[in-house]
């Protein structure tokens, strides 16, 4: 997914959207009943949740925004484990870099 989010913790990244992208990965419970529209995992709800949280406001840390994205997805309906990287593809630093990434990943204990 890919979004233009106030992310960091340099001054004009309160301020100044930047692109970052974000992977949302989940296992979800199988079942042996008939795939049907109640006891599957609807994609629209996890994407909601990134779009949430990205979203709403400036985020100082990208960990921050994977531990609320993983946090928010492992409590839908099926899903077991979530794996969730955020990355940011304009990094300040004296260097090339593509990109820098954060991933988390939590499960249902």
């Amino acid at each position: 997914m890919q979004f233009d989010a106030r992310i960091g913790i340099l001054s004009h990244e309160s301020t100044v959207p930047q692109p970052i992208e974000v992977d949302l990965e989940l296992t979800v419970r199988s079942t042996r009943a008939k795939i049907d529209t109640h006891n599957i995992l609807d994609y629209r709800h996890a994407y909601a949740i990134v779009a949430e949280v990205i979203g709403r406001g400036h985020i100082d840390y990208l960990e921050e925004a994977a531990a609320e994205i993983a946090a928010r997805a492992i409590a839908l309906p099926l899903v077991l484990r979530a794996s969730v990287a955020v990355r940011k593809m304009k990094v300040a630093l004296p260097g090339p870099l593509a990109y820098a990434e954060v991933k988390i990943e939590r499960s249902r204990e």
